[in-house]
């Protein structure tokens, strides 16, 4: 069970958060987060999860120097993408790296921080579905501990503002 949601309470603001991932419609929900979060005040929150699965055991330092080498990857992700959100609303959201499944690392963010208000995630528009996290993720939705954004990732910048 999660905690309380004390975003609106005296000494605390309401975050937007963002999963940062390699796929195109990503900057479609940065965009629409950061837009969302310069006009009411709130806060972003950026998390990328380093999935694990695919690391097998090494030797001689190897998984050390791989897992170095995916945590620096991850920072410069999210510094470009943190650098857009200032760009485009002026605002500077928190960073988060984890390692592990992505909906388990989504989940332990939120119980964690409890400004977190609202999580936005894009949708892919292609054939083969929104996404494997977005299609995960909703298959819990009504058991969600908080409200889920899902921004088309066709939507333009354009489109996008006027929504925002």
């Amino acid at each position: 069970m999660t905690r309380r949601r004390r975003s609106y309470e005296a000494g605390h603001r309401p975050k937007f958060l963002v999963v940062i991932d390699d796929t195109p419609e990503c900057d479609r929900a940065v965009y629409y987060a950061s837009r969302r979060a310069g006009r009411t005040g709130a806060g972003m929150v950026m998390l990328r999860v380093i999935e694990t699965k695919d690391r097998a055991p090494q030797w001689l330092g190897v998984a050390d120097i791989m897992q170095a080498e995916q945590q620096e990857e991850a920072d410069a992700v999210l510094a470009r993408y943190a650098a857009r959100a200032n760009g485009v609303a002026g605002i500077t959201p928190e960073r988060v790296i984890r390692e592990g499944d992505p909906a388990t690392e989504i989940t332990r963010l939120i119980d964690e921080d409890e400004d977190i208000a609202v999580l936005v995630l894009a949708a892919g528009d292609d054939k083969e579905g929104p996404g494997p996290l977005v299609t995960s993720l909703t298959k819990t939705a009504g058991s969600f501990p908080i409200p889920m954004g899902l921004v088309p990732g066709h939507l333009s910048d354009d489109e996008l503002d006027a929504m925002t």
